[in-house]
């Protein structure tokens, strides 16, 4: 067998080689799947690690099924969601005041579930109307800043995080950093997860010498806190909770399917590419599209996250030349058994908050980079001023309305954020202002990055 050809058929390998490269799938989505709820749980809403995870492989699997069972894709949870989550959280007006976390997290989940059905909408216009023409209405000088901002806005809470304790945040960046430069083989592919581990070995060994960390009633606290972790039990059901609608809650949540459907559409041709498969055509871009929106969609229901598809994920089938879907699902199946083991995710939650903001000093800022990255692999013109125009208004909609914009409709109090105004704003005025030349497929190499996760 030629050793640069890839494999299309890991069952010639053997079961042991499968299990093990459906590991390495594991432990590549699994450092910035599990940092979603870590996140969310650092806003205030109890999102589940359990849950999380549970969903993951469940909403993987979903998608294999949509997909007749071709395309090679993980879906884990998305960090675009999280400003959304941040809003949700500091509601505090009309029937979100004094609200109790778990409700709010259900209607947060609620808006979740129709930004999901969001991507029926998408792949049912592009069955009928072809790829090109629906994508004029989406160009990357819309998209790429509305992905700038999304982690531009995010930035305050990784300061925040990290700033209860600086030395346990920079090591926490420090490995990340280390590991995505210098790293080699698989370690290279899980940077993100290296730095968690090793800065989560650096806080035991702080908080056996006595470090403690300012708590929010300004007295001395330790560093970390393993009650929860000692009354965990080793195998258990993760917390599902029914979601809960709301307009206010679908209008924060749902428009942010703009810039996930955008990621979805990048990772496919970056599939494609890395496979020399065309998946936009067969099985075909509205089939994985249903696949990600009713996997987000079920997943939020029960109270999970929203899945996206993992770039992490299309690194392994690079680094390992092994292009069959079925390790992916053996990934999924691995990350479904995680979510079976309360203690374990309990393990996890008991991660102090500074290695958390270590983390999104990276994060957040590749969010904001891949959306830099997104405008000049496109070659948008900024010489024109129909685009200067365009991402000026989406940058200062989507930076300036930090707090969102609140008003009243027969009664109900609606809350706008930043990024939908921001996503409003840009499609309107790529429609309205002369002089749009994008065309989708023309520069594959742009198409091919327009994900917004590392």
């Amino acid at each position: 067998m030629n050793p640069n050809q890839p494999i299309r058929d890991a069952r010639t390998l053997g079961l042991p080689k499968m299990l093990i490269l459906g590991l390495q799938h594991m432990f590549a989505m699994f450092g910035a799947t599990i940092l979603v709820p870590i996140l969310v749980r650092q806003y205030g809403l109890p999102l589940s690690i359990q849950t999380t995870l549970f969903f993951a492989g469940i909403g993987t699997l979903f998608f294999h099924v949509c997909s007749k069972f071709q395309v090679p894709a993980f879906l884990g949870s998305s960090f675009a969601f999280l400003g959304g989550f941040a809003t949700m959280a500091n509601l505090d007006s009309g029937m979100y005041a004094a609200m109790d976390p778990q409700d709010k997290l259900s209607y947060a989940c609620g808006g979740i579930v129709v930004a999901g059905l969001l991507y029926l909408i998408l792949a049912l216009v592009i069955k009928l109307a072809g790829v090109k023409k629906v994508m004029r209405f989406l160009p990357p000088v819309v998209t790429g800043p509305i992905i700038v901002c999304i982690g531009l806005t995010l930035a305050p809470s990784a300061v925040n995080n990290a700033s209860s304790c600086w030395p346990l945040a920079l090591i926490a960046l420090a490995t990340i950093i280390v590991f995505n430069i210098w790293g080699k083989g698989m370690f290279k592919i899980i940077p993100i997860l290296m730095g968690v581990v090793v800065s989560y070995i650096a806080a035991l060994i702080m908080n056996a010498c006595g470090v403690t960390v300012m708590g929010a009633d300004g007295t001395a606290q330790p560093l970390m806190d393993f009650t929860a972790v000692a009354q965990a039990g080793i195998v258990g059901l993760p917390p599902f909770q029914l979601a809960k609608f709301d307009v206010t809650a679908i209008l924060v949540m749902a428009p942010i399917a703009l810039a996930t459907m955008m990621e979805h559409i990048g990772d496919m041709s970056a599939i494609s590419a890395t496979t020399e498969r065309n998946f936009l055509q067969d099985p075909g871009l509205h089939r994985t599209l249903v696949g990600d929106g009713l996997a987000t969609s079920l997943s939020a229901m029960f109270g999970g996250p929203a899945n996206t598809t993992y770039g992490e994920n299309t690194g392994v089938l690079v680094l390992s030349n092994v292009h069959d879907p079925r390790v992916i699902r053996i990934a999924a199946c691995f990350a479904v058994i995680l979510g079976f083991i309360p203690k374990m995710a309990e393990v996890i939650g008991s991660m102090p908050s500074a290695i958390v903001g270590g983390v999104s000093f990276i994060l957040y800022g590749m969010i904001s980079a891949i959306g830099v990255r997104n405008i000049v692999e496109n070659e948008v013109d900024f010489t024109k001023s129909r685009n200067l125009i365009i991402a000026a208004v989406i940058l200062v909609c989507g930076l300036g309305f930090s707090s969102g914009l609140t008003f009243h409709v027969a009664g109900t109090s609606i809350t706008l954020t930043g990024l939908a105004i921001a996503a409003l704003a840009g499609i309107l005025l790529n429609a309205i202002l002369p002089g749009n030349d994008y065309e989708f497929g023309v520069n594959s190499e742009g198409d091919q990055n327009r994900g917004i996760h590392a």
